[in-house]
């Protein structure tokens, strides 16, 4: 129901925006979107002189201004990402970031927490990590309302300190991450609206035993708005839900819940162009980014569900010559639980 009472707004803000702008206008006989607006009005009486039409500058659609929030705008581009991020406090949490502990596979056979097929990183249990990631992804569009994407994560890993008794420390780790991949299917395609569909899977072709990745398939389904507020300023945001197929075994092993687990996120970014010159324009933008654990467990043998990870993040993105884009932010959690204390992240785009 989020999602479709979502889009509906979204929908009935569209309409009202057009009424609005049609009744501004007068009695408009065209309104074009895809080229510079051209208004035709009919004469009052034959004896008035036609009034020729009136061109303008074209109405253009601002590419994505944000840096966390995933651009609903469908489109061929071209992205390169590096961020850094300190202090994962529970990095097995769900199952979300990588695998479960392998420190469950050194507790005693009659423990009910031992659990032999643990996947993940070992034997001591992570307790604050901080982590390197760098990202490539190519979005392929065949219209202007569906697009397909893949993306290749780098990832490098450094644990800090470990929880105490659950065996000895384990080494930093690089390499290949879990494959991503998916479609963007444009709902709502507007030049100062688009409302996107966004169906991305995540491969589990990271070794997991190396922290770099979560062992099982997910799926993640989210609902992408961009609106264009004026011609200088936009807001975007996203609701989606990151949703874990298979995973390990829970806590104990019998139990009937894995320890994997359903993750809600949300965000919301707005963005002002403070500076725009004749190639390149200037836009400062913050984000607000969440997620809520719905499920799953955590070193030790802690439930993970009903844990809020909030974030704020304030960045700006330079474009130039509508084609190009480069993105600089920092991040921070608002909450005691948290992925990362602190984040800063680079984007490269380039549309094409």
């Amino acid at each position: 129901m989020t999602r479709l009472t979502a889009a509906a707004l979204v929908l009935l803000v569209a309409v009202a925006d057009l009424a609005a702008a049609q009744a501004q206008e007068g009695r408009a006989d065209t309104v074009r979107f895809d080229g510079p607006v051209t208004l035709a009005r009919t004469p009052a009486t034959p004896s008035q002189t036609p009034v020729p039409p009136v061109d303008r500058p074209p109405i253009r659609r601002r590419g994505s201004m944000v840096g966390y929030i995933d651009d609903a705008v469908v489109g061929s581009k071209l992205r390169v990402r590096f961020e850094t991020g300190t202090e994962n406090d529970a990095p097995d949490r769900a199952e979300f970031f990588y695998a479960k502990c392998g420190c469950y596979q050194g507790l005693p056979p009659s423990h009910p927490f031992h659990d032999p097929e643990a996947p993940g990183p070992g034997p001591g249990a992570a307790s604050e990590l901080d982590f390197q990631q760098a990202f490539v992804q190519g979005e392929v569009a065949t219209s202007d309302r569906v697009s397909f994407f893949a993306e290749l994560p780098l990832r490098w890993i450094q644990p800090q300190t470990f929880v105490p008794g659950t065996g000895d420390p384990f080494d930093s780790q690089g390499g290949i991450g879990d494959l991503r991949g998916g479609v963007k299917v444009a709902l709502v395609s507007a030049l100062d609206q688009v409302v996107t569909l966004q169906i991305r899977a995540f491969v589990p072709t990271g070794k997991a035993e190396n922290g770099l990745g979560t062992n099982h398939l997910s799926v993640e389904p989210a609902l992408l708005l961009y609106h264009q507020l004026s011609d200088r300023a936009s807001i975007e945001s996203q609701v989606g839900l990151w949703a874990p197929v298979g995973g390990s075994e829970g806590v104990p092993i019998a139990a009937s819940e894995r320890f994997s687990g359903d993750v809600f996120f949300y965000g919301i970014g707005p963005a002002v162009e403070v500076y725009r010159g004749p190639r390149v324009r200037f836009a400062p933008v913050v984000e607000l980014v969440g997620w809520r654990v719905l499920g799953g467990f955590q070193s030790i043998g802690e439930e993970a569900a009903g844990i809020n990870i909030v974030n704020l993040k304030l960045g700006a993105r330079v474009s130039w010559d509508d084609s190009g884009s480069i993105y600089g932010g920092w991040g921070r959690a608002l909450t005691e639980e948290q992925w990362y204390h602190d984040i800063v992240r680079f984007e490269f785009r380039r549309s094409f």
